[in-house]
């Protein structure tokens, strides 16, 4: 089942296994971020794949990030975070979103989100915290942002 998590013990459980940031840093985070909500996949009543949704404009349109998308360990492989994806994208969503490594250029590419655009592109209404936040974390051979084709 996909649905809107806002439960922070959830949240921050699966943020800690995924990127091993702090309690603290994850709640900054959650605390200071300014349109945006987590989207979860449930096996039951536990959240087993997120992803952040954090408006923004992209390549002067309207857009939606995705950030922090991870899913448990126990549960990777099994499509979830696809499902979240074509969610988005099937809510009319355009979604985008900079790739951590290479290879999930890759992994997004194959679920629609593949066009590729300067990071320059991005702009956030957030304080600069979590701007930093929203625009570290990726280690790509050509660093670019990905945006889902219309």
């Amino acid at each position: 089942m996909i649905s809107y998590c806002t439960d922070r013990t959830q949240i921050i459980r699966l943020w800690r296994q995924a990127f091993g940031d702090s309690t603290d840093d994850i709640n900054f985070f959650i605390d200071n971020v300014k349109d945006a909500q987590c989207l979860a996949y449930y096996e039951g009543d536990t959240a087993v794949s997120m992803m952040y949704i954090v408006k923004c404009v992209a390549n002067g349109r309207q857009a939606h990030y995705i950030y922090a998308a991870c899913t448990l360990d126990d549960f990777k492989g099994k499509g979830f975070m696809t499902k979240l994806i074509n969610f988005c994208r099937s809510s009319c969503m355009t979604v985008c979103l900079i790739p951590a490594s290479d290879s999930l250029v890759e992994y997004y590419s194959a679920r629609g989100i593949s066009h590729k655009i300067p990071i320059e592109s991005l702009f956030f209404e957030q304080i600069p915290e979590i701007e930093e936040y929203l625009f570290e974390g990726y280690n790509l051979s050509r660093p670019a942002a990905l945006i889902s084709e219309e």
